[in-house]
């Protein structure tokens, strides 16, 4: 028989249930169970969402009491709860005081909050442990931000801690925003754990969240705290320069990235090679190590927001300003090779980085605009300096990439660049396809 229905804006989804056909109007919203059973393999592919069919049309789901729920509750954000949940076993009333702080296996109960896949590694690390027999811990939840479209009229895909979740068959919540009430109720009437993790959560935090765990919220920070504080710390280090970076594990307050410091580890760079895109992995692996290794001791109390960490200087914090897409143009008649060598570095994952250039002789003006050249990875010559020049040039040796003469007359040699609607390309292959014409940068 007929009987669960799925209301999207252009679709409408029929499972099946017991008590025969469900008007699809008749479940507009519904009221948070207590108590729901995990339905089977099948049941959950007649339901008709499953992971692999996630959109945006079917944001959100009608589901009777009697009937059983998909794996994911998906909500349209107008309706009740903007989240979806993965439903397992979890404490259910406040009835059951004896699972308010602890579990039945004596462990604390850990949520984990994190987004981007830097924060599933690190997920997929603290799961592993806790698998341990002489862990502290178990973990009880993940908080991760709502699903999105990846590419237009493509599909709505979770975030890939919600993948990594949904595989480790952990309960999942996506709140749009984490001071959403209903959110913070389910946290401290139904899920209440007694730590709380964040990798990369990207959102704000309210001061009722954070009293809502007994041991704390611990988070992990890709940097040397209190230098870059904020939104773009590994961004920020590598354009600055920074040679040690570091990761830091402290307890999270209401004010940015300034809680005591729990333990921070520091990570020498090679650099001429590293740069965000590998360096933020490797920040995010150190300081989940790190986390691991201080949980024991906050889960007995030896380490506090009073005991046994370390208070942030207030005179030596330094910002770590969101980044904005305008600094992507390298600056190389003003700028040494180094600080357009290191802004490469630091924006290779976002915005990138890209070089005003005229090919040819033909003068550059509105009709006739700079070519924007892409550059993904540079090294600095060690010649000193050069005679000034604008032309750019292939180096004479195999492997050389294009020299580009900086205003204070260093060399930034350009490895991997990526014109306009062209692949990426070494220095010679592009130089190549130029036929001969000559190559020059511009501050147009």
């Amino acid at each position: 028989m007929i009987s669960l229905i799925a209301v999207t804006t252009n679709t409408i989804r029929i499972g099946r249930c017991n008590n025969g056909i469900v008007s699809a109007f008749t479940y507009l919203t519904v009221p948070p169970t207590n108590s729901i059973s995990r339905p089977s393999s099948t049941q959950r592919q007649r339901s008709g969402i499953l992971k692999s069919s996630l959109s945006l049309s079917s944001s959100f789901s009608f589901l009777p009491k009697s009937c059983s729920p998909p794996s994911y509750h998906h909500r349209h954000p107008q309706y009740q709860h903007n989240y979806y949940r993965t439903v397992t076993s979890l404490p259910s009333s406040k009835e059951d005081e004896t699972s308010t702080t602890t579990t039945t296996t004596g462990k604390a109960r850990v949520l984990f909050l994190g987004t981007p896949d830097v924060a599933a590694s690190s997920l997929r690390a603290l799961v592993d442990a806790s698998k341990d027999e002489n862990s502290c811990y178990e973990m009880i939840g993940v908080v991760t931000q709502p699903p999105k479209r990846r590419k237009r009229r493509g599909k709505v895909v979770p975030s890939a801690v919600g993948l990594v979740a949904e595989e480790l068959d952990i309960p999942v919540l996506c709140p749009e925003k984490a001071k959403d009430p209903e959110f913070l109720d389910e946290l401290e009437n139904e899920i209440r754990p007694d730590l709380c993790i964040t990798a990369a959560y990207g959102q704000y935090l309210p001061k009722r969240f954070l009293g809502i765990p007994k041991y704390g919220t611990l988070n992990i920070h890709p940097s040397l705290l209190p230098r870059w504080r904020g939104a773009s710390p590994v961004q920020r280090s590598l354009q600055a320069g920074d040679n040690p970076v570091g990761v830091s594990v402290l307890f999270t307050v209401q004010k940015m990235d300034a809680g005591p410091i729990v333990r921070q580890s520091t990570y020498p760079l090679n650099n001429d090679v590293d740069n965000a895109t590998n360096l933020l992995p490797a920040l995010f692996q150190t300081g989940t190590q790190c986390l691991i290794d201080v949980l024991p001791d906050v889960v007995a109390g030896r380490i506090t927001m009073e005991e046994g960490v370390t208070v942030q200087d207030e005179n030596e914090v330094v910002d770590a300003e969101k980044i904005a897409p305008e600094e992507a143009m390298l600056a190389v008649w003003e700028d040494g090779a180094r600080v357009c060598h290191n802004k490469v570095r630091g924006f290779s994952m976002w915005p990138g980085t890209y070089l005003l250039c005229q090919v040819g002789d033909e003068v550059v003006d509105d009709e006739n605009p700079p070519l924007k050249l892409k550059v993904l990875e540079s090294r600095v010559l060690d010649d000193g300096c050069v005679e000034s020049t604008d032309e750019i040039v292939l180096g004479p040796k195999k492997g050389d990439g294009l020299r580009v003469v900086c205003g204070d007359g260093s060399v930034l040699e350009l490895l991997r660049v990526q014109p306009a609607t062209r692949n990426a390309m070494d220095a010679k292959s592009y130089m190549n396809g130029l036929r001969g014409a000559k190559l020059r940068w511009t501050g147009n």
